[in-house]
């Protein structure tokens, strides 16, 4: 065999193995802070769907509820060149890692399955950049929500609170009756979702966009938000004194065990009651945070794709065709709480809290009354986000020891942030 032979035959040899490495790339890596048990569940419903078309799931878990850890882990992969097939995002984060050229194109997977129609323009101008998708949108979450242990309510001789000064009047009965009236974990991003529900029941959904969405100076240095942070002292004296560095979901289980009476997080929130199996109704309640009622503040859980080898592609495009199936959308929201981030999935078979968040998230987008939350990434870039929690978790520790104070620190904060 001549060496021209040879060397055809080796260079033929050379495409075969590519080609069956690239055949054989069936891991499809995902990173992602999905670690509480509901949570655990919920993913494993995408899991399943995606090994059922025949692909190799590695599940990358971060424990942190606000994602700040695992978008930490997925920065030092990025930056090392080896970024995994997905990671969980919220909001201004996703858009980071789009404007930087890092992520994919879901486009031919969207169109052919219809995304545009079934996914409404709030969530859509994340998803999407630059016209086109480099997201699935698994859920849509909500933030302004109390949880309220039933008994302990009943106990108490309490009623649902429907104003602020409501809720004060049943926290402070609560207190007379020796049970922790608000659990709370003593976290920057857990603080911050008190404190986003707080902004909209002092001052409104309107006056809570411009301040927390445009970012408007004047509305950031405002009266309104002088108060804000007035009613958010209020509240902090009826936590107990053991919250600094409390997992959200021990705080939850104060709740659900009768140790408080009440929690003010998001939907997931409910999935923990439902992994214990409390019923709503009976064993708890699910309210707006009182003052916001008619008001959502949204985020959603969107499943990035990042630029991958042509031998992953097809790892990636069914992951994107699960997170956006009908049937997972169904299925990892009934787990975790969440609704759907498609509009025409049927809820039917949700409990009452669930068909009351499907039902309030699609009113408060005819009436403009849904707003990003700031807390979850979707009032503002990393950097403004990073502000508002840092102030508002010194101001809960002590460190800001007045409302004006914290009004200026935030307003100057989120403007050196955007320059």
């Amino acid at each position: 065999m001549n060496t021209f032979h040879s060397r055809v035959l080796t260079m033929l040899a050379a495409v075969f193995l590519a080609a069956s490495a690239q055949a054989e790339n069936k891991n499809v890596d995902v990173l992602h802070f999905y670690t509480s048990g509901s949570e655990s569940g919920a993913v494993s419903t995408i899991k399943s769907a995606v090994e059922k078309q025949g692909f190799i799931w590695e599940d990358i878990p971060v424990a942190g509820g606000g994602g700040e850890a695992a978008w930490t882990a997925l920065r030092a992969r990025a930056s090392a060149g080896d970024p995994p097939t997905s990671a969980v995002f919220l909001g201004y984060v996703i858009r980071d890692y789009a404007q930087a050229g890092m992520l994919g194109d879901l486009n031919s997977v969207a169109t052919a399955e219809n995304w545009d129609a079934v996914v409404p323009e709030p969530i859509k101008k994340f998803a999407k950049y630059d016209g086109r998708w480099v997201a699935a949108p698994i859920n849509v979450h909500s933030v302004n929500w109390v949880w309220i242990n039933r008994a302990v309510l009943d106990k108490i001789g309490g009623k649902e609170p429907q104003t602020f000064d409501d809720l004060l009047a049943l926290l402070e009965k609560a207190k007379a009756h020796g049970v922790t009236p608000l659990a709370l974990g003593g976290q920057d991003w857990q603080e911050a979702i008190l404190f986003d529900a707080v902004v909209a029941s002092t001052a409104g959904p309107d006056f809570y966009r411009r301040a927390l969405n445009d970012l408007d100076d004047k509305a950031l240095r405002s009266d309104e938000m002088k108060r804000s942070f007035d009613n958010l002292r209020k509240l902090l004296k009826y936590t107990d004194g053991n919250f600094t560095g409390r997992d959200w979901g021990v705080a939850t289980a104060m709740v659900m065990n009768g140790e408080a009476l009440m929690q003010t997080m998001g939907e997931w929130a409910k999935g923990e009651f439902k992994a214990a199996g409390k019923v709503p109704g009976k064993d708890y309640l699910c309210e707006r945070f009182p003052g916001t009622d008619g008001t959502v503040m949204y985020h959603s859980d969107m499943f990035g794709m990042f630029k991958v080898s042509a031998d992953r592609q097809d790892g990636q495009d069914a992951l994107a065709k699960a997170v956006m199936s009908k049937d997972v959308q169904l299925a990892f929201n009934s787990i975790k709480g969440s609704v759907p981030a498609r509009i025409d999935v049927n809820v039917d078979s949700f409990d009452a809290c669930g068909q009351k968040a499907m039902s309030d998230f699609k009113k408060a987008s005819e009436a403009n009354t849904l707003v990003g939350a700031m807390s979850e990434n979707y009032g503002g870039p990393p950097a403004v986000t990073g502000i508002y929690k840092e102030v508002v978790t010194q101001f809960v520790h002590g460190q800001i020891t007045s409302s004006e104070e914290a009004v200026q620190r935030l307003a100057d904060g989120i403007r050196d942030a955007q320059q």
